[in-house]
């Protein structure tokens, strides 16, 4: 399959710093060399450095933009876009390159809440948010082609540390809801709410820490890498897969370098799985 990495190394607005080293330290650990040996044909895209004065909001949605973008000519040229990203909010412009209707949002977090609700403020927190068009519809209406999502064609995995703010909200919301291991079974609701084209995301924190350790925010509990892998190769064949992010890894945490193997293996298997049915 003809897949193309692209690299968003951006942390709160800061380049190659924090989470937004991981995406450089997964293509070192051996991604491209994994999908190529499995016969795939890949390639790597860096947005490099975007803007001129790093802030987390601007520079965050100006990400976005570039990433839409980019994202844009990889399925242009007929190649499934993966976007190596240090925020979840990347995830906004893979959505508008994709034009995608849909979201399967894998994450130990909601990240679900608004300026309104949130008590931190931190912006990633409120990504999947900003994609359903909850918040900043401002800077998400600058980024071309992106629309947001219907609450109803998001499925939410995994979701394991939620704030009162963000259960108050998805009890209101039609957003479907599943642990990890049931989300495969939880992709007819997402087609019957009339799905045709869906983001994949991925934030690695999403795995059980005792298993394998990607950030400083993981806590307890979640799939393992093979439930999870298990998981994400079983979305496939339901509603049509257009892209994905992965997000949230910092090297710093894994001193031994045990995510990208995994992650190479988990999107080996995936990209197997999606080619009979491109």
């Amino acid at each position: 399959m003809k897949a193309t990495f692209i690299v968003a190394p951006y942390d709160s607005g800061q380049v190659y710093a924090g989470f937004g080293q991981g995406p450089e330290a997964l293509i070192a650990g051996g991604l491209v060399e994994e999908l190529t040996l499995n016969g795939h044909d890949v390639e790597v895209r860096d947005i490099g450095e975007v803007g001129d004065a790093p802030r987390e909001i601007s520079t965050g949605f100006a990400v976005c933009a570039v990433v839409a973008k980019t994202v844009g000519e990889a399925l242009g040229r007929g190649r499934f876009p993966i976007a190596l990203a240090g925020n979840c909010l990347t995830s906004v412009g893979a959505v508008a390159g994709e034009a995608a209707d849909s979201i399967v949002w894998f994450d130990q977090h909601a990240d679900i809440n608004t300026p309104d609700t949130s008590t931190t403020g931190f912006l990633d927190g409120m990504a999947l948010a900003a994609v359903l068009g909850l918040c900043w519809r401002g800077m998400t209406g600058a980024i071309p082609g992106f629309r947001p999502i219907d609450p109803a064609r998001c499925l939410l995995a995994g979701a394991r540390d939620l704030d009162a703010a963000e259960t108050r909200l998805l009890e209101e919301l039609p957003v479907i809801r599943a642990a990890c291991g049931s989300a495969p079974e939880k992709m007819a609701a997402l087609k019957a709410a009339g799905a045709t084209c869906a983001h994949l995301h991925l934030d690695l924190d999403v795995l059980d820490p005792e298993k394998l350790q990607v950030n400083r925010y993981a806590g307890p509990g979640g799939p393992d890498p093979e439930q999870l892998r298990n998981a994400v190769c079983g979305l496939v064949g339901h509603v049509p897969i257009a892209g994905m992010t992965i997000s949230a890894y910092d090297p710093a945490f894994d001193p031994r370098a045990e995510v990208p193997p995994v992650v190479g293996k988990m999107l080996a298997d995936f990209l197997a799985a999606m080619e009979p049915s491109r």
